[in-house]
C-alpha cells in the first residue's frame, strides 16, 4: 500500500477539486478535471493513475472519479486547510477574498499542522474579540 506522505501539491490540488466536486454531489471526469485546472487531458491522466496507485480515488475514463475513504481524508484535509488560511487571511488579515484563496492554495501544501492550528485558535479569537481586531487593523494595517 503506498503512503500518502509523497502527495505533490500538484496531487493535493487534484484531490481538493476532486472533493468540492463530491461536496457540491457533481460527476467529475477526467477531461472535465482538465478543463478546470486547465491543465492538459494527459496530465491529468498520469496524475489520476498515480493517486489510483496510492489508493486516493476509484478511476476509470468511463466513469466520474471516485474518492476512496483514504482519499476523501486527504481531501478533506487539504480542503480544511485551504479554508482555515483563507479565512484567516479574509477575517484577520482584511485580505480580500480572490486574493486570500489565491495565497492559500499556494501555502496549503506546505504549512505545519502546528502553524495551522495556532492560525484557528488566533482567528477564533479575533472573531470574539472584534473590537480588538478593529483597533489593529487601524493601527497596523491602513
Amino acid at each position: 500500500m503506498s503512503g500518502t506522505k509523497s502527495l505533490t501539491s500538484g496531487l493535493e490540488d487534484y484531490l481538493e477539486e476532486i472533493y468540492i466536486a463530491h461536496l457540491n454531489d457533481t460527476p467529475l471526469r477526467g477531461a472535465e478535471l482538465a478543463r478546470k485546472l486547465n491543465i492538459s487531458r494527459a496530465s491529468v491522466s498520469e496524475a489520476l493513475s498515480r493517486l489510483v496507485a496510492k489508493e486516493l480515488i476509484k478511476y476509470n475514463s468511463y466513469e466520474a472519479i471516485s474518492l476512496t475513504n483514504k482519499g476523501f481524508t486527504e481531501a478533506k484535509k487539504v480542503y480544511d486547510k485551504h479554508h482555515i488560511l483563507k479565512n484567516f487571511f479574509v477575517e484577520v488579515l482584511g485580505i480580500s477574498a480572490d486574493e486570500a484563496s489565491e495565497n492559500a492554495c499556494k501555502i496549503e501544501h506546505i504549512i505545519s499542522q502546528n502553524i495551522l492550528d495556532k492560525m484557528t485558535s488566533f482567528t477564533d479569537f479575533c472573531k470574539n474579540h472584534k473590537d480588538l481586531l478593529e483597533k489593529y487593523r487601524k493601527e497596523t494595517l491602513d
